[in-house]
């Protein structure tokens, strides 16, 4: 099939949407017996939040969009009922919003250790099903040991940022591509699919990329 494709995805751990999109994506790697290369690329919906933030998710996202409570509750019972179509247990109402900055630059790490695809989902878990605190160092560092981190190393890389600035490159580069909102996923540097699409959609974006290596034309996904 020659080489991988490459998958970047622009994705936040506190977006539940993010988490369908992973699952679909892998739908549709499995249905096309695609070899890709995946990437997770960092996205912060709320940069501005503090770590300890002191309110519900409920009140966060009614004080940030302007919507009535019970609207949001609302929109929590669809997300989890999509959510669980696609075999994945959310609890958004208890869900500890926090600041996911420290999350992105463990997962470069995680990155050049091989293990970011673990990780990415141990904190997708971490945040929605178990509703842990995964803006504070101690456990981010457990979640890292839990994915095949080295605990000395995780915890020193979050006291000095030393991956802050590849944090701070993909919020850059997902704002050379007009990136406003996630998950946002770019096969082989050249089509780009916009949100949780379904499996299909990503399929179709998997075998024009692999098509257009081969030289026939490329179409863009939407």
């Amino acid at each position: 099939m020659g080489e991988p494709l490459q998958v970047e995805v622009w994705s936040d751990v506190q977006c539940p949407w993010c988490w369908i999109g992973r699952r679909r994506l892998q739908e549709a790697v499995a249905a096309t017996g695609e070899e890709i290369e995946l990437v997770y690329r960092s996205f912060e919906l709320a940069p501005d939040v503090p770590v300890d933030y002191d309110g519900t998710s409920v009140d966060f996202l009614a004080d940030r969009k302007g919507m009535p409570r019970d609207q949001v509750r609302a929109m929590m019972a669809r997300v989890t009922e999509i959510a669980a179509g696609d075999g994945l247990e959310y609890h958004l109402e208890t869900a500890r919003q926090t600041n996911t900055v420290l999350a992105h630059e463990l997962l470069h790490l995680a990155r050049e250790r091989g293990v970011q695809e673990h990780l990415k989902e141990r904190l997708f878990g971490a945040y929605f099903t178990e509703n842990r605190h995964v803006g504070d160092v101690e456990e981010l560092v457990s979640l890292a040991v839990e994915s095949g981190l080295d605990a000395a190393e995780a915890r020193a890389a979050l006291a000095d940022h030393r991956y802050l600035p590849a944090v701070r490159a993909d919020v850059a580069q997902a704002r050379a591509y007009g990136i406003n909102g996630v998950p946002f996923t770019v096969v082989d540097g050249a089509l780009g699919v916009s949100g949780a699409q379904s499996a299909d959609v990503f399929a179709a974006a998997l075998r024009q990329a692999r098509a257009a290596r081969a030289g026939a034309t490329s179409v863009t996904a939407s």
